[in-house]
């Protein structure tokens, strides 16, 4: 997911450039559609990180499939745009206006990143846009690959120290599901059954799902019912 030379389009407004959408590529979108959009997988992360941070809500950006840059330029040489980005105390409304993600202008990296593979992408997921990523300090670089055919692994993550990415270790668990700890989202990523599946380490359990919520709403109906037939029994 990269394209070099590609111009800048400078929106309404003096001083700002907006980067360009990136290059649609229907696999790519179907990939990242499947594991993290049509599940709820993104919507339910932000959920949770502002769950357990509301006092920054308004500074977490959770999003994906617009460029990250270093900093606004004419070109856009070594331009990414990760499937899933995850960044905390920036500015997300300058993300919008910019139309992606400008290191100079958040005044810092993303504090993670995901590639979801697919036959396209395979290889630069593994090879250049692993090098990439450290170079502009993305503090970790996660992969998932629903079977392990185009990254070599179905799950990986990388931790920057000195300027580099050292791997994070990956456990096999005894259903055989895989799990690596991020640091940064301070949550376990399990490949599971070829999900990819977020695990509170508060909890041990998924975070929470539109489909945990309705429950735990029909769950406190019930009592709620269960109890005012009990309080008209007494008064009868």
């Amino acid at each position: 997911m990269t394209t070099p030379d590609i111009h800048l389009k400078t929106p309404p407004g003096p001083g700002r450039f907006q980067l360009p959408d990136p290059p649609e590529n229907p696999e790519d979108k179907m990939t990242s559609f499947d594991r993290l959009t049509i599940n709820g997988n993104a919507h339910y992360l932000k959920q949770h990180l502002v769950d357990r941070r509301p006092e920054e809500r308004d500074r977490i950006l959770v999003a994906g499939d617009r460029y990250t840059v270093a900093e606004p330029s004419r070109y856009l040489a070594g331009g990414r745009y990760p499937d899933l980005l995850v960044a905390f105390d920036v500015d997300p409304a300058a993300y919008q206006a910019s139309n992606g993600y400008i290191i100079a202008e958040q005044r810092k990296p993303p504090d993670f990143v995901l590639e979801i593979a697919s036959r396209s992408s395979g290889r630069e997921d593994t090879g250049p846009k692993r090098q990439d990523y450290a170079a502009i300090g993305i503090p970790e670089y996660w992969r998932f690959d629903e079977t392990g055919e185009h990254h070599g692994e179905r799950l990986a993550g990388d931790r920057l120290e000195n300027g580099e990415y050292a791997a994070i270790e990956i456990a096999e668990l005894p259903d055989g599901s895989l799990q690596g700890y991020s640091a940064m989202l301070d949550l376990y990523l399990r490949w599971e059954a070829g999900e990819l599946v977020f695990y509170d380490p508060v909890t041990n359990r998924p975070i929470l799902t539109y489909e945990d919520q309705r429950a735990r709403a029909d769950s406190t109906e019930a009592r709620v019912r269960e109890l005012e037939r009990l309080l008209r029994q007494q008064n009868l």
